[in-house]
């Protein structure tokens, strides 16, 4: 029984676009991007990134999730998990009854033919599409056009015999999803690395081979099954997450592209490496403004809001980091007082996203400075409604406004 398969909405987007607005809109955040991105309140002058929060294939996403509850109203509607990496917007569609696979009480319980399964804008990987293809549940595929495009290029890859070598972080769904589409073609390989450091030790087998059975133990998790360095490395295809740091994922490249000149030549280069730009233009854009503000405005702390296991936000606060103090926080109640702030290191293992959030973030005593006047700098990720960054404006303008200023000045 094959699937019916909804990938461009169901006729609903006026029957929601009011339920959306009060949802996730901010009266505060529209005064901003119409007044210069920026709002002064006494001693404080919060300045907005140009480009934040909701991107595009995220809006879309939510968007066909809350036309789906109003078209299916007496069907069951399952998620295959997180539609996007913001927990606020997750607790709501699961409030309106849409059940998550990825929830413990829901693992190992397949739905019917008459449930209603919506794919997440990371996509699912050929094997989960393919079985619920074999359930008959009909299908709402939210999988963002950006990721849809890297899946293309990581299949032609497959198709010609390159391995595709993907930047990306390897248990996220986005790139669990994309390594698969490899594995349409039966000599279809993949490879994961996190980082410049990983990339390194690629390169550097490119070059010159080396241990076989430590490079096996190290990427393990990270590479299609019967992974060969010897033979898999001859050809290599370059992408990433799109959520990934570009400037990082641009280093890799090089590295990659000089490891292979020096392995076979410049002129046998095109039979050995290919790459394609595959960050998606809103993770691009929401990096190029944090860079402008960056450049063009004197602030004193950066709050980066959105949450912890998104990584396109991670790497907002990354950039930031390096240039002044910068809090990664989940939403407004990170705000504790103005003496502490509770936030997400930006040097935190990646590894401890699965934890829940207090275990993930930490103190920060007198963050805010209590007098003068005081420049902050405010940027979103893409998973961040409008809403949850016009409650951390409100929480700001509360804090250096109260002239108490201590651990009791908590608002809430």
């Amino acid at each position: 029984m094959s699937s019916v398969i909804f990938r461009k909405g169901l006729d609903l987007e006026e029957a929601v676009a009011a339920t959306l607005a009060a949802d996730y809109d901010s009266a505060i955040v529209d005064e901003m991007t119409s007044d210069g991105f920026r709002r002064i309140r006494g001693r404080l002058t919060v300045h907005l990134a140009k480009e934040f929060g909701f991107c595009y294939g995220v809006d879309r996403a939510v968007d066909y999730a809350y036309q789906t509850r109003k078209r299916f109203p007496d069907r069951l509607v399952y998620l295959t998990g997180e539609i996007i990496h913001n927990p606020h917007v997750n607790e709501k569609l699961r409030a309106a009854g849409i059940r998550f696979l990825s929830d413990p009480g829901e693992r190992g319980q397949p739905p019917g033919p008459d449930a209603v399964v919506i794919i997440p804008a990371f996509g699912v990987t050929i094997k989960e599409l393919a079985e619920y293809d074999r359930l008959g549940c009909t299908l709402v595929d939210t999988t963002c056009g950006s990721v849809l495009n890297v899946w293309k290029n990581v299949e032609r890859y497959a198709s010609d015999g390159f391995t595709a070598l993907i930047h990306g972080k390897v248990h996220h769904e986005e790139t669990r999803a994309t390594a698969s589409q490899t594995l349409k073609y039966p000599a279809g390989r993949f490879l994961v690395v996190l980082d410049l450091d990983q990339a390194r030790r690629v390169c550097d087998y490119v070059r010159a081979g080396g241990d076989r059975e430590a490079f096996l133990a190290e990427f393990h998790d990270a590479a299609s099954d019967g992974f060969d360095p010897d033979s898999d490395l001859e050809r290599i295809g370059l992408a990433n997450q799109t959520t990934m740091l570009m400037s990082e994922s641009l280093e890799i490249s090089e590295l990659c592209r000089q490891a292979m000149i020096e392995r076979y030549g410049k002129a046998s280069l095109d039979g050995h490496y290919r790459a394609f730009d595959t960050i998606c233009s809103a993770t691009q854009d929401r990096q190029d403004a944090v860079r402008g503000l960056l450049a063009q405005q004197r602030l004193d702390l950066m709050i980066v809001v959105g949450g912890y296991n998104s990584s396109n936000t991670r790497n907002l606060a990354r950039m930031c980091s390096t240039h002044l103090p910068t809090y990664h926080v989940a939403d407004a109640e990170s705000l504790c007082s103005a003496s502490q702030i509770r936030h997400r290191p930006v040097d935190a293992p990646l590894s401890n996203v699965a934890l829940p959030r207090r275990e993930q973030e930490v103190a920060a005593d007198d963050w805010l400075a209590r007098n003068g006047q005081l420049a902050v700098g405010l940027t979103a990720g893409a998973s961040t409604p409008n809403n949850i960054i016009g409650q951390v404006v409100q929480r700001l303008e509360q804090f250096t406004s109260d002239t108490r200023s201590g651990p009791d000045s908590d608002p809430r």
